[in-house]
């Protein structure tokens, strides 16, 4: 099992930045796939970004594309999500999460069986 620790979230206005963080310790980190998901009150959690082992490959949620960036660096056991233009609607609980098995993205939750306490971001003015 890998120990995922977020941090980064907090207050901030319609059209601010935010980088979030997620340390990985314990088991292996840089062979696995990684995801961000978030959840809101009230709401299912939903997938945001995914990004493969290598970095190669990344994918986004249609509702962040564009405005948040995914990314790792694989000496750190440190994933990223790099969150600009930030609405009101991106309020919510940010997870991120280790893949079960395999290097590749994926948005599909159940693939994930490593989880973070999450972070939360509020988008307020």
């Amino acid at each position: 099992q890998v120990q995922l620790v977020e941090s980064g979230g907090g207050l901030v206005q319609p059209g601010d930045s935010l980088r979030l963080s997620c340390a990985a310790s314990g088991r292996t980190f840089s062979g696995y796939g990684m995801g961000w998901f978030r959840q809101a009150p009230g709401k299912e959690r939903e997938f945001v970004a995914s990004i493969a082992s290598t970095s190669i490959t990344t994918y986004y949620a249609d509702s962040v594309k564009g405005r948040f960036t995914i990314s790792r660096d694989n000496v750190k056991n440190t994933v990223y999500l790099q969150m600009n233009s930030l609405k009101p609607e991106d309020t919510a609980t940010y997870y991120c999460a280790r893949r079960r098995s395999g290097s590749r993205t994926s948005s599909d939750s159940s693939d994930y069986n490593d989880w973070g306490q999450g972070t939360q971001v509020t988008v307020s003015s």
